[in-house]
C-alpha cells in the first residue's frame, strides 16, 4: 500500500466521553465538527449516540445535515454558526437547532420558520461569535418566549487554568444568564477540567474527545502508520531532500516515507519530528515535502515496513509541539490520502 494507514479506535473515543461526563453532575454532548475532528463524523457520531450521547455540535448546517443523515432522527444537532443565509432548508429538513449569534440571525430564523427551535449565543468576552450584552438586554424578552432550547458562550482561555480571563467570562456569563429558564452552557474540554462552577447544564467537550490536550488523562484515539517506500545508505557529507539542508555526519541509512505536507504533515517539523520503529524513536532528516518524509533509520538492524508518526509513544500534541503549532490542526488537517481503519463498537 502506498499510502498511509489512519488507525483509530472508537472505543477509546467512547471512553473519553465516558471520563469526562464522569467529571460533571449535568448532561455532557460532544462536539463533532470539522468532519468529527477529520475522523469522520458519521463514524464517530455513530459511536458517541452509542455510549449515550444525545446532543451533538456542529460548525456549520451542511455538517448537521451529513451528521443528521448518519445518525437518523433522536440525537439532537445544534450548529454553533447560527442561521446564516441560504441555511433555512437545511435547518428544516435536518431538524437542526441553531445558536443564534445575532439579532440579524434572530430575525431571519424566527422569519423563516416560524416555531422552530433555537439557542442564542453569547459573548462573554472572546469576541469571536455571540450576541454582545447591549444585543442580548434587548432581545432577551422576545427571544425567551420563543422555542428557546440553550443558551451558550465559550471560553477563550480555558486551556491555561489560571488566566484571569476564565474567571472573567465566568463572572460575564452568570450575569447575562441570570434568570434564564431553559438550560445553560460555558464549558468546552478545558471548561469540564476547571470544575463544577464552570458547568451550568451542559457540557460540551471536543478535542478532549479524540485524545487532545488539555485532557491529560485521555486514552489514544488515533495511530498514524506511514509506508516506508526505498531505504538508502548515505555516506558522510552527502545531503538528503529539497534545499540539501541535512547532511550526513557519517554513513547513514535513509528510509523514505509516502506522506507529506499535502497529508497534513507540516512542513515546520522539518528536521524535528520523531517517528517510531517499534519502540525506536527515528528522525526526519531534512525538509517534509508534499508526498514524502526521509527519516534516518540509522539505528535500525531492520527496517520494517511502516514508521509510526502518531500513536502510544507520541500523542497529537507532542507531534504538534515540533509542528509549532496545537493537537486540533494536526488532527483536522490529516488528509484524505490515508486509508481510515476503524475499531470498536459502531466501527
Amino acid at each position: 500500500m502506498g499510502t498511509g494507514m489512519l488507525h483509530i479506535d472508537l472505543d477509546a473515543l467512547a471512553a473519553n466521553w465516558a471520563a469526562l461526563d464522569a467529571k460533571t453532575n449535568v448532561e455532557t454532548a460532544a462536539v463533532v465538527k470539522a468532519d468529527g475532528y477529520g475522523l469522520r463524523a458519521d463514524k464517530v457520531g455513530r459511536r458517541l449516540a452509542c455510549a449515550g450521547v444525545r446532543r451533538f455540535f456542529v460548525a456549520t448546517a451542511e455538517e448537521g445535515a451529513s451528521l443528521r443523515a448518519a445518525l437518523g432522527d433522536g440525537p439532537e444537532i445544534n450548529v454553533f454558526s447560527g442561521h446564516m443565509a441560504g441555511d433555512t432548508a437545511l435547518i428544516r429538513n435536518a431538524g437542526l437547532i441553531p445558536m443564534l449569534n445575532s439579532a440579524e440571525q434572530a430575525a431571519r430564523h424566527r422569519s423563516a420558520l416560524p416555531g422552530a427551535a433555537y439557542g442564542v449565543q453569547l459573548d462573554s468576552g472572546m469576541n469571536r461569535l455571540g450576541m454582545e450584552p447591549a444585543d442580548w438586554a434587548a432581545l432577551r424578552a422576545d427571544l425567551e418566549t420563543g422555542p428557546l432550547t440553550l443558551v451558550m458562550s465559550h471560553l477563550a482561555c480555558a486551556d491555561e487554568p489560571d488566566h484571569p480571563q476564565n474567571a472573567a467570562q465566568l463572572a460575564s456569563f452568570t450575569e447575562m444568564t441570570a434568570g434564564v429558564s431553559v438550560p445553560r452552557s460555558l464549558a468546552a474540554t478545558g471548561g469540564v477540567l476547571l470544575g463544577p462552577g464552570y458547568h451550568f447544564d451542559l457540557c460540551r467537550p471536543g478535542v478532549g474527545l479524540y485524545g487532545g490536550f488539555p485532557f491529560a488523562d485521555a486514552r489514544p484515539v488515533v495511530r498514524l502508520s506511514l509506508p516506508v517506500i526505498q531505504v538508502r545508505n548515505v555516506e558522510a557529507g552527502e545531503s538528503v531532500g529539497y534545499g540539501a539542508g541535512w547532511v550526513a555526519d557519517t554513513p547513514s541509512k535513509i528510509a523514505t516515507l509516502s506522506a507529506g505536507y499535502a497529508d497534513g504533515l507540516i512542513r515546520y517539523m522539518s528536521d524535528k519530528a520523531l517517528l517510531w520503529a517499534g519502540d525506536t524513536p527515528c528522525k526526519l532528516a531534512g525538509r517534509v515535502s508534499m508526498d514524502l518524509l526521509t527519516v534516518d533509520v540509522s539505528a535500525l538492524d531492520v527496517v520494517p515496513d511502516h514508521l509510526d508518526i502518531l500513536g502510544p509513544h507520541q500523542t497529537v500534541d507532542q507531534l504538534a509541539d515540533e509542528a509549532a503549532t496545537i493537537g486540533y490542526e494536526i488532527l483536522t488537517s490529516l488528509g484524505p490520502r490515508y486509508a481510515r481503519r476503524y475499531s470498536g463498537d459502531a466501527a
